[in-house]
């Protein structure tokens, strides 16, 4: 772990990235995005992570890549049962925070076409939940990922 990195302290359980946890092995943790300052978040906005500190892509070991590319498969597919979402989205930034982590995140039927993939989020009709519906979500979706 890197102690200046962001995602690292999320691991630790500290930081403003802290969600809550959806699912974990030996390589990658699955969790969900945490709740923002109006005390609510988008419901089906997850992050796969790198328990090791890699910052990009090309610097996962192949285990890692592999376990990446199967949690995020699996937790789409999750999305999916619990949410019916239009679609599930991925994406992989990384300019922020120099730590590997996968974007996955659902666009709600009914979302206006104004609202492209990345913005579908900032749509105000997209449902949103507090710290109990979240982690609920949560709970559910680890059921998928087992």
């Amino acid at each position: 772990m890197s102690e200046g990195c962001l995602i690292c302290a999320k691991h630790r359980g500290q930081g403003p990235l802290v969600g809550p946890h959806v699912w974990s092995d030996e390589h990658v943790i699955v969790s969900h995005r945490p709740v923002e300052d109006d005390g609510t978040t988008v419901l089906g906005y997850l992050f796969v992570e790198t328990r090791r500190h890699a910052p990009t892509l090309d610097a996962l070991t192949e285990p890692e890549a592999v376990a990446v590319a199967k949690a995020a498969w699996r937790a789409t597919r999750a999305l999916r049962a619990e949410l019916s979402p239009e679609f599930v989205f991925s994406a992989i930034a990384g300019r922020t925070v120099a730590h590997f982590h996968q974007h996955l995140f659902v666009r709600y039927h009914d979302t206006p076409d104004q609202y492209p993939w990345m913005e579908s989020l900032t749509w105000p009709g997209a449902k949103r939940g507090d710290d109990t519906e979240i982690t609920a979500l949560a709970a559910r979706l680890a059921l998928h990922l087992d």
